[in-house]
């Protein structure tokens, strides 16, 4: 039992690294590549390392009766959330960006609520607030053009097709088997993305040097491809709500990474925003009945 504690705690580590470097590293890439090429590329070197894991279960593919769910899934989790996430970069610092993004946890738990009658209460309402509140005074120097409004609103785009991505994979996740509906997205995704990027942006301005192409490994394979592996594995290991509740700290890690190796500035409104957002995240995912468990057995 303390073994699988450990390994689940050592996973959700790696996951939370992994994704929170994420930013800063795709912002870095941006200065060799177009942002539409970079997205398809690394999403579909992705999908093919994921590959090899997903052959083995050939028979639970299931293409033609799951094609719809796979496109779909692929348009909300890749098409949009990576294309606008990497042409987002372009427009914002990636520690402002990615605090934007992480208003997902809120938005998703508000679709789970009206759509999925998942229950409502106090902590749940006050977290949903505080998060829109959040994101408002992230985004405010973009009412005076301190920042970019183009960004702010890709960066908000960004985040509402994550949590329709997840809140669809919610629904139908359990008619798909989850790596072949990962893998399938990435292809999907990644392929569409390099059509696009090659009609509306050139290849030769792609600076293919060892900087740009071990980050775009790094990316492709710890990020994207471990990344979604580490990420069904702990879902299905029943640690959902651990990767929920430690969501917070993904731009955290953004932010400081940006700091450190991008010299991007910290505002007052990032940081009152931040915490604010961070707030939202706990409270939405705060789970009552075990709160009060918790405080009757003190109490006992």
């Amino acid at each position: 039992m303390a073994s699988s504690r450990t390994r689940s705690a050592l996973l959700l580590a790696f996951l939370v690294v992994m994704w929170g470097v994420n930013w800063p590293l795709s912002k870095f890439a941006l200065t060799y590549t177009p942002p539409i090429l970079f997205a398809g590329i690394r999403t579909l070197l992705g999908g093919l390392i994921l590959l090899v894991v997903a052959l083995p279960k050939y028979k639970q593919l299931r293409f033609k009766e799951s094609w719809h769910i796979y496109v779909i899934s692929a348009v909300l989790n890749i098409i949009l959330f990576y294309g606008l996430q990497t042409i987002g970069l372009n427009y914002l610092p990636a520690g402002l960006f990615s605090s934007i993004v992480f208003l997902q946890p809120v938005l998703l738990g508000l679709m789970a609520w009206l759509w999925l009658g998942e229950s409502m209460f106090a902590l749940k309402a006050l977290g949903f607030v505080l998060g829109f509140a959040g994101v408002a005074t992230i985004s405010a120097g973009g009412l005076t053009g301190n920042i970019s409004l183009t960004g702010i609103l890709l960066a908000l785009g960004c985040a509402i097709s994550w949590a329709a991505g997840t809140f669809y994979v919610k629904k139908t996740g359990n008619r798909v088997d989850s790596i072949w509906l990962v893998t399938s997205q990435l292809l999907i995704g990644g392929l569409f993305m390099m059509g696009v990027g090659s009609e509306v942006e050139s290849w030769t301005n792609i600076d293919w040097n060892l900087t740009f192409l071990s980050t775009l490994l790094f990316i492709s394979i710890f990020v994207i491809a471990l990344g979604w592996l580490v990420f069904f594995f702990l879902v299905g290991s029943g640690e959902a709500g651990k990767v929920a509740s430690y969501t917070f700290l993904i731009p955290l890690i953004a932010i400081l990474c940006s700091v450190l190796f991008m010299h991007e500035q910290i505002t007052v409104n990032l940081i009152a925003g931040l915490v604010l957002v961070v707030i939202s995240i706990l409270l939405v995912n705060a789970n009552p009945q075990a709160l009060l468990a918790k405080k009757t057995g003190k109490s006992a």
